[in-house]
């Protein structure tokens, strides 16, 4: 019988067409379970939180850090504490504005940077204040207060927030950037809140939502930047609901209208991580 030409090879011959075949299956199919590939390292997490003290924490516990009112319960620590990145910067102080990012906050920034978060605005357009008028206020008075504050957000805050966007990609240029929102504060289908009546608090979460839309639209005009909307995650949990991750006026002032810890893990630490 007649032997193929294959079996009448040479066994070196034999061998060496047999390694080729093998080589060419490898590179076709990929590399198999038990090949030397190897995954790629995961890329090292350089995270900076900047912002106001939506960002710090401010409200989120009795005793803090620092002056800044940074606090464990704040969202950017709880992420730190969570993910273990290979290297955490906490910024973010109380009362910040954008002007103040700016001049203090940004040195942390750097080429190694790859993640930011920051919330910033409110104290720009004076939503303390506003908050404020509105509880002790006429009607008239808390409805011009915000109606002054929207009309800031839109003609003015857009301005300051690319200056500071800007800054942000020029100092880390490697690195995602998530910018919160803040809180839609009342939940107007609770009818009663004691302190402050329905048209006060229609007033103010419209506020809010003007304020967020703003920083929205202008977190959607920077590449590498993601805007994270809590608005939402409050829903249920916002003043005069039964179990609120907000602070109504109260004392220490400076934690009046902030998230409480609850707030911070519940709403803003899930954001955070949503956008990551």
């Amino acid at each position: 019988m007649r032997q193929s030409p294959a079996l009448s090879m040479p066994g070196t011959r034999l061998r060496a067409l047999a390694a080729v075949l093998a080589a060419l299956t490898t590179t076709a199919l990929g590399p198999t379970a038990t090949g030397s590939a190897h995954a790629a390292p995961a890329q090292a997490v350089h995270y900076v939180a900047l912002g106001d003290s939506y960002s710090a924490g401010g409200g989120s516990s009795t005793t803090y850090l620092n002056d800044c009112n940074q606090s464990v319960n704040s969202y950017p620590y709880l992420y730190a504490q969570l993910t273990t990145p290979d290297s955490f910067d906490f910024q973010a102080c109380r009362a910040a504005k954008t002007s103040d990012v700016l001049d203090n906050q940004l040195a942390a920034l750097n080429g190694t940077t790859t993640l930011v978060s920051m919330t910033i605005g409110g104290n720009d357009i004076g939503l303390g204040t506003v908050m404020t008028t509105c509880l002790f206020g006429s009607d008239s008075a808390c409805l011009d207060a915000v109606a002054t504050a929207e009309t800031t957000a839109r003609t003015e805050l857009p301005g300051k927030l690319d200056i500071l966007y800007e800054a942000v990609r020029s100092r880390a240029p490697q690195a995602r950037v998530v910018i919160l929102g803040y809180p839609r504060f009342y939940d107007l289908a609770v009818p009663v809140c004691a302190g402050i009546n329905t048209t006060k608090r229609a007033a103010l979460n419209k506020g809010a939502d003007t304020l967020n839309t703003v920083i929205r639209d202008e977190v959607a005009r920077h590449s590498g930047f993601v805007h994270q909307d809590v608005a939402d995650r409050f829903a249920g949990h916002q003043l005069c609901d039964p179990a609120p991750w907000l602070h109504a006026l109260n004392w220490p002032i400076g934690q009046s209208f902030h998230p409480n810890a609850a707030g911070q893990s519940g709403a803003y630490l899930p954001a955070l991580r949503t956008a990551v």
